[in-house]
C-alpha cells in the first residue's frame, strides 16, 4: 500500500486512521497524542483538528472527516497541513477506504 506520509502534501482523498499504537487524550486545549511504539508525543492545539482526527476512523477519506467535523475550505487546507505532520510522525496511517 503506497503511503503519502513522506511527501510534502497530504492526500485528503485517501482514507487515514490514527495508528493502532497511538492513544488520543482530549484536553481542554485540544488533545495529546502518544505513540507507544515510537514514544513520541504530539499536541493538538485545536479542538476542530481533534474532531477531524476522531472522525478519520469512520470517514471514507480525510476530506470527508474534515467535512463531518464542520471544516470549511480554509480550515480543511489548514487541517491538511496538520494531518501531514501527524502522518510524517507516524501518528496517522493510511488505510483502505471504507466500502
Amino acid at each position: 500500500m503506497p503511503t503519502h506520509a513522506h511527501t510534502s502534501t497530504f492526500d485528503l482523498d485517501s482514507a487515514w486512521d490514527v495508528h493502532p499504537q497511538v492513544s488520543v487524550r482530549p484536553e481542554p486545549f485540544g488533545a495529546l497524542l502518544y505513540h507507544f511504539g515510537t514514544r513520541k508525543l504530539s499536541f493538538l492545539k485545536d479542538r476542530g483538528l481533534l474532531a477531524v482526527v476522531q472522525a478519520l476512523a469512520t470517514s471514507p477519506t480525510a476530506r470527508a472527516a474534515c467535512a463531518s467535523a464542520g471544516a470549511g475550505d480554509a480550515e480543511t487546507a489548514r487541517y491538511a497541513r496538520a494531518l501531514a505532520v501527524l502522518a510524517r510522525s507516524s501518528m496517522l496511517v493510511e488505510r483502505s477506504p471504507i466500502p
